[in-house]
């Protein structure tokens, strides 16, 4: 099949209460070198100026009558649009002057029968310790395995229209979040095959502190483990909660157990399985500490390598502990 070099391209972007961020999503738009393009922006019943800001920009302002969700305005924005190829983005994100054009030859050479997925730059909008954290370990993450991810996220996610249209599209009645999670599993489930290409990159507002950063954890862990309890998959590798992601949680909890059990019993045998345990963990995720250290040196890399063994696990166990308890004692999510 004979592709158009140039795709008409249609860039999604739901918006709900997003002023702090829409202007500087919409200003990265449109500065961007590939010209085939239109902006779809949906607005999701917001409350504060962000429809003011979006009003703006020469873009298509849909606005839904209710709130309804991102999967919603996604949907929406893809019914409204004029393209042969959508691509996902969120109202955090920034497009660079090259991300259209590199999803336009990644579609090019995959073809309408494709869902290819982009991810994080290393380097967030905002250069602080936990939002450079969180780029480098989601970038890291999604571009482990490009060739067969277990899904493609929607801050950077193309896909044919008529694809789309046969799909359903996003699933409306899902959780808040991972809805593209089950839309790609959905998909993957009928044969359509899911590709990563890490040059394509969007940058993220994070504005992450310490307690946004936890937050976060605690909020994706929930729902992870809510979707993977009805799913069955709690163990398998998946993205941003990888195998050795689950293991780094695990491995920090036993330690804890093992260090309150040996001073309980004043027993400093315990010392050598925690070593050997922590040294396990260190090595499963050398890749991950690597990356961190190429990013920023060893003065980033020793403090997020540190974050990520001995903090971050608690963030990620509350939020495990809150979705089991809502998955089976019939708890609202």
């Amino acid at each position: 099949m004979n592709l158009p070099v140039t795709p008409f391209i249609s860039v999604i972007i739901p918006n709900y209460n997003g002023e702090k961020t829409i202007g500087r999503c919409l200003d990265a738009a449109f500065a961007s070198q590939y010209t085939n393009f239109e902006v779809v922006v949906v607005d999701d019943c917001s409350a504060d100026s962000s429809t003011t800001i979006i009003e703006k920009y020469p873009c298509r302002l849909m606005r839904l009558s209710e709130h309804g969700g991102a999967s919603r305005a996604r949907n929406t924005g893809a019914q409204n649009s004029n393209g042969d190829v959508l691509f996902f983005i969120d109202g955090d994100c920034l497009l660079q002057s090259d991300t259209l054009a590199k999803a336009a030859a990644a579609y090019q050479e995959e073809g309408p029968g494709v869902i290819i997925g982009g991810t994080y730059t290393l380097l967030p909008y905002d250069q602080q310790f936990f939002s450079i954290f969180q780029s480098v370990y989601i970038h890291y993450s999604e571009t482990k395995n490009t060739r067969n991810p277990d899904y493609v996220a929607t801050h950077a996610m193309l896909i044919a229209k008529d694809l789309f249209q046969k799909s359903g599209g996003f699933n409306e009645q899902f959780m808040p979040i991972l809805e593209d999670v089950e839309f790609s599993h959905r998909l993957k489930k009928v044969g359509v095959k899911l590709r990563m290409v890490p040059e394509i990159q969007v940058q993220h507002i994070f504005n992450f502190t310490l307690a946004g950063s936890m937050r976060n954890g605690i909020k994706k862990s929930k729902y992870w483990s809510i979707y993977s309890i009805k799913n069955k998959d709690l163990l398998s590798d998946s993205g941003t909660a990888s195998q050795e992601f689950k293991f780094n949680v695990l491995s920090c909890f036993i330690n804890i157990l093992l260090i309150l059990t040996g001073v309980l019993l004043k027993n400093w045998t315990f010392v050598l399985p925690i070593l050997l345990l922590f040294g396990s963990n260190l090595f499963l995720n050398r890749h991950l500490a690597r990356a961190f250290f190429a990013v920023r040196g060893p003065f980033f890399a020793i403090p997020a390598v540190l974050y990520y063994t001995l903090v971050y696990p608690f963030a990620v166990g509350i939020g495990v502990c809150s979705g089991f308890f809502s998955q089976h004692f019939g708890l609202r999510p």
